[in-house]
């Protein structure tokens, strides 16, 4: 029996982090501060999650809006941040970097891959800002613990982006260099596109507004993501 798709669903709190493992999650990204898209939530926040739910968390390091990593005190910040969520327990992570010219900021990316030494993390939805999506895989292709990328295919969402997707999930069959690590779809997913995309071969979903039907200000239903755990499997 093939192993089943995964589902990842945001959590700001304990109760999202509940609710959505009752729903069928198998995996939770943490964070803090959506209307800045998603940031480095307080090793406080994690220590409460990892303690209500045992499936794997991944903490997303990101300390303000945007790609860039910022300055080098920023950098500073953000790898202090990264070593409080390893003393925390944290074991999985959430980053990716781009430089002022959209290709990846292997400076930051290598230091906190060195402090997180040997974790798993997936590379965000900066690769749907990069100038060229190919070349940042190729970069990446060595680094350790990369087992993911997030990505909606486009900056704009799924719907414009699925084109990519369904390339690079191809290319991903072919073992094409770079396309090692698994393809995550997640922004502006909706349940409409769960066949095509499964039937591309892409396995591993993430949502966190399709998991709020009432919108940031409420918590994960878990009965939203058991639709989506449910049209997924299906």
């Amino acid at each position: 029996m093939s192993e089943r798709a995964v589902l990842e669903v945001i959590a700001l709190d304990a109760d999202d982090a509940i609710a959505a493992r009752s729903g069928g999650a198998d995996r939770l990204e943490l964070v803090t501060d959506m209307a800045a898209d998603g940031l480095t939530p307080p090793r406080e926040t994690f220590a409460k999650i990892r303690a209500a739910v045992d499936i794997p968390l991944r903490v997303m390091l990101r300390l303000s809006d945007g790609f860039a990593a910022g300055s080098p005190a920023e950098a500073d910040a953000l790898t202090e941040a990264a070593h409080g969520l390893r003393s925390e327990g944290a074991d999985q992570f959430v980053f990716g970097f781009l430089d002022a010219d959209g290709t990846p900021d292997l400076v930051t990316v290598e230091r906190l891959v060195a402090e997180l030494d040997g974790c798993r993390w997936t590379f965000h939805r900066a690769i749907d800002r990069a100038a060229d999506r190919e070349a940042l895989r190729v970069r990446l292709a060595d680094m350790p613990g990369l087992d993911t990328y997030l990505t909606a295919g486009s900056p704009a969402g799924v719907d414009e982006g699925m084109p990519t997707l369904l390339a690079e999930a191809a290319a991903a069959a072919r073992g094409d260099a770079g396309y090692g690590p698994r393809i995550l779809v997640g922004g502006g997913l909706r349940l409409e596109h769960l066949p095509t995309l499964r039937a591309g071969g892409i396995d591993a979903f993430h949502i966190g507004g399709a998991a709020r039907p009432h919108g940031w200000g409420q918590p994960v239903s878990a009965q939203a993501v058991r639709d989506w755990r449910a049209a997924i499997d299906s």
